[in-house]
């Protein structure tokens, strides 16, 4: 392999060989167009930086913040959040500080707030979870505006300059989803579409992109059977089966289920509780209580989207986009895996 100097660089880029060095040291301002010049330039020299070497003569930090849903052990985001810790320990002694700020998840009120604390602090770069589709969407602009660069997870959002995003491609996933039910049950049979209970009656960006999927899988291999909404809480298994126990009731020729989120278990524990053996169920994410139901039958499928996979791979996009001046590809989907009782026990993130 060939030995680049800077001055090579440059003549290849098309700039000075100043130009080059503020580029590789992150050192003085440079244009825009002069910096996708020179990435240019180290991406067509396949151009590997000496990482060890450059830590040790800078003494800048690399701060990064995220912004992801509260959790608690267990929960679906706190598998991302594993992939997150797990990049802040790596990078480490490279000079990388990760700053977590996290909102709920069911309130778009609560992501708002903390997208004006996110203004006012001092950071390189931010990871976004794109739930609410119009509160990122802002955000995304103060942040062009300030150039300051971010990877979105969870759901892609066009029309952004995201420098990466890492998540399954939603709309093909509840495409997916909608297939693995239809093959269960028949043409005129009727569905429960899940949802959980948000403030405001807002669903989540991929919520939204995965059931459209769904909907358009159906519509297009004849499905002529019922839909029926139904939204449950998260938190009170009471007020579930009252919904539950009035819909099965009011309702005849429901055959199978779906949520498009991490909550299956909660809807899997009424019909367990209930003993109904006979009712198709669909969930995401692998989870530990979801695997639970689909362990014992509850839950018949289970699609997963390797969120500590998606969580390590922000940061490390964003660390080498902001410390070595190296892009990533800008729509990086996860594999849409499948998973029921007889592979669950193959299944892990491969970190």
């Amino acid at each position: 392999m060939k030995n680049y100097r800077i001055k090579d660089i440059a003549a290849i880029a098309g700039v000075s060989a100043g130009t080059v060095d503020r580029v590789l040291h992150n050192r003085g301002k440079v244009s825009g167009e002069s910096l996708k010049k020179v990435r240019q330039a180290l991406k067509k020299i396949d151009y590997q930086p000496n990482l060890i070497a450059r830590s040790l003569a800078s003494k800048r930090v690399c701060r990064i913040m995220t912004l992801i849903p509260s959790f608690v052990s267990g929960e679906y985001w706190s598998e991302v959040n594993k992939g997150i810790a797990k990049a802040e320990k790596e990078f480490s002694d490279y000079h990388l500080e990760i700053q977590c700020k996290s909102f709920n998840q069911y309130d778009k009120v609560s992501f708002d707030a903390i997208v004006e604390e996110i203004k006012q602090g001092e950071y390189l770069g931010v990871i976004i979870a794109t739930l609410f589709k119009e509160s990122t969407f802002k955000l995304t602009q103060w942040l062009d505006s300030k150039e300051i660069p971010y990877v979105l997870i969870d759901a892609y959002i066009e029309n952004t300059n995201c420098i990466a995003y890492y998540g399954t491609d939603s709309y093909r996933s509840g495409y997916i989803g909608g297939k693995l039910l239809s093959e269960r049950i028949g043409k005129e049979d009727n569905i429960l579409l899940f949802s959980t209970i948000s403030k405001g009656s807002i669903e989540s960006t991929q919520v939204s992109v995965r059931e459209k999927g769904f909907r358009d899988y159906l519509s297009q291999t004849g499905f002529r059977g019922n839909i029926y909404p139904v939204s449950i809480s998260s938190g009170s298994p009471k007020k579930n089966k009252s919904i539950l126990d009035t819909i099965l009731k009011k309702k005849s020729g429901i055959k199978a289920g779906i949520i498009f989120n991490s909550r299956v278990h909660v809807i899997a524990s009424y019909f367990q509780e209930k003993q109904i053996k006979d009712f198709f169920l669909i969930g995401y994410d692998a989870i530990l209580s979801n695997v639970a139901f689909l362990k014992n039958g509850i839950v018949s499928h289970l699609i997963a989207q390797r969120p500590e996979v998606q969580g390590y791979n922000s940061v490390k996009a964003l660390f080498h986009y902001l410390a070595l001046n190296q892009e990533a590809e800008k729509v990086n989907y996860m594999p849409i895996d499948i998973l029921i009782k007889e592979n669950i026990e193959y299944y892990n993130n491969y970190i």
